[in-house]
């Protein structure tokens, strides 16, 4: 409902915009001094151009992701990021509607016409959205709106951060219901101010019982495998986690305060692409898997062709691997092994592997046997960039070392990583680990950019023959 209001603001306001533009849009192209004759025919037009113009800046405003997270906005961030978008969408609608305006006949018309259209959107969408989202926070300080919220930690910072969420957190709506205990006993001020709910290694279980929407993680920074544990345990819950930072990390600028008055926290990112650009990952995925799969069939046909004369055995291998969400699916390959490679169980391979055909070696160097996955990346298993995905036998191996490795699984896995290209196949559970602080540094550094520049690295790899 709330964020229908700043929707409904935001439309209101391109809407009335555009209409005030259409109005004086005489005026400003000196024509007429005495306006429209506004018959049926031009307010069915002005109306109807109206809504297209209205539904395009909605639709610009939800793909960079105004409308996330609209319990926590400030009004003066509100302003300036809308003054940047406002020059952006309005540049388009000159380029796309006004440009060829047959009553401009001179750049300072031009100029004139798009100056008095930007003022004209940016002043009523402000206008609006201010009060939008004023609505808001006065819902969520008077606490109508409030967020269920756990303290994860029992000892004196978690007890000084209790009292700074208490002074702080009013204006973000947060809501304490209690205390995960980390360690034996708890600080007593602290047991006696705010109620325990169990311990931390229950954390999973007390989120869906307390309905929590919101986690602090009160422990010293220093505790660095106390915490990696904390958020392994919270991969995909879906709730917002915040760690309490140090004076390092503030100094290397990984705090972000954005309320004035707002307790200095490092909150964990769950959306890791704007929207924009996960629609365009998703859309460049499917446009060129759909592209791969019709134009290079004849690439297809002729390995498909030298897996079966060269070996005996099918063409194709399927093998379940972990995906998203931690949600299996089967991964598709061109056949690069003998029949019953591992029959006596799961086994990496290696440069030297000898259950690896004479073809099969060749397709691994220049990567032939993974055209398949294309499939996987139409079905929406895969992305063409992302971790590569494991079999669950090794995960399970790898997590009892490296517990964090479940945090590649917040992303579809790829036909290609920057893991891959940056460290190659893994040939033991050793090297799997180190390959993961690359992925991990690729999730964390997520873009279209770095998609762009993972696959030019990969066609390097391709061109030199270097895959394995």
């Amino acid at each position: 409902m709330q964020k229908l209001k700043l929707v409904a603001a935001d439309f209101g306001a391109a809407l009335l915009a555009w209409i005030c533009f259409f109005l004086i849009r005489k005026y400003l192209l000196n024509e007429s001094s005495t306006g429209y004759h506004l018959t049926a025919g031009v307010w069915l037009y002005l109306f109807g151009s109206a809504l297209l113009i209205a539904s395009f800046w909605t639709i610009l405003y939800a793909l960079i992701g105004e409308y996330r997270d609209i319990f926590r906005k400030s009004r003066l961030t509100e302003v300036i990021r809308l003054g940047r978008v406002s020059v952006a969408g309005a540049m388009v609608i000159f380029f796309a509607l006004l440009l060829d305006d047959e009553g401009v006949n001179s750049y300072q018309l031009y100029y004139k016409t798009i100056t008095v259209y930007f003022l004209l959107h940016f002043v009523l969408t402000a206008v609006l959205r201010t009060w939008a989202v004023s609505s808001v926070q006065r819902l969520v300080r008077s606490g109508i709106i409030s967020f269920n919220t756990l303290l994860v930690g029992a000892q004196a910072l978690a007890h000084d951060t209790y009292h700074d969420l208490r002074r702080t957190g009013q204006h973000l709506g947060l809501r304490l219901v209690g205390f995960a205990q980390v360690g034996e006993e708890p600080d007593a001020r602290l047991a006696a101010e705010l109620p325990s709910v169990g311990s931390y290694q229950e954390l999973v279980s007390i989120i869906a019982e307390q309905k929590i929407e919101q986690v602090v993680i009160a422990i010293e920074p220093s505790e660095h495998r106390l915490i990696q544990d904390i958020l392994t345990l919270l991969q995909g819950v879906p709730v917002r986690i915040s760690v309490l930072p140090d004076l390092y990390q503030m100094l290397l600028g990984s705090v972000k305060v954005n309320h004035l008055f707002g307790t200095p926290l490092i909150e964990i990112k769950h959306d890791l692409l704007p929207v924009w650009q996960a629609v365009l990952k998703r859309s460049g995925d499917i446009g060129l898997a759909i592209s791969f799969l019709l134009l290079a069939w004849p690439i297809y046909l002729f390995t498909a062709l030298m897996v079966k004369l060269t070996s005996t055995g099918p063409v194709f291998y399927a093998q379940e691997r972990i995906g998203r969400n931690g949600e299996p699916f089967r991964i598709y390959k061109f056949r690069s092994m003998v029949v019953d490679a591992e029959k006596m169980g799961p086994a990496l391979s290696s440069d030297h592997d000898p259950r690896i055909t004479r073809w099969g070696r060749f397709m691994r160097k220049v990567r032939l046997d993974e055209l398949p996955q294309f499939w996987n990346v139409l079905k929406g298993d895969m992305s063409v960039v992302g971790p590569r995905p494991e079999r669950r036998y090794y995960i399970e191996q790898i997590a009892k070392i490296a517990p964090h490795y479940r945090h590649l699984h917040r992303v579809r896995p790829g036909l290609t990583s920057l893991g891959q290209v940056k460290y190659g196949y893994a040939e033991t559970v050793p090297q799997m680990i180190e390959r993961l602080k690359f992925d991990i540094l690729y999730i964390e550094n997520m873009s279209l950019a770095m998609d762009l520049r993972v696959l030019l690295y990969t066609l390097k790899i391709i061109v030199e023959g270097r895959g394995k």
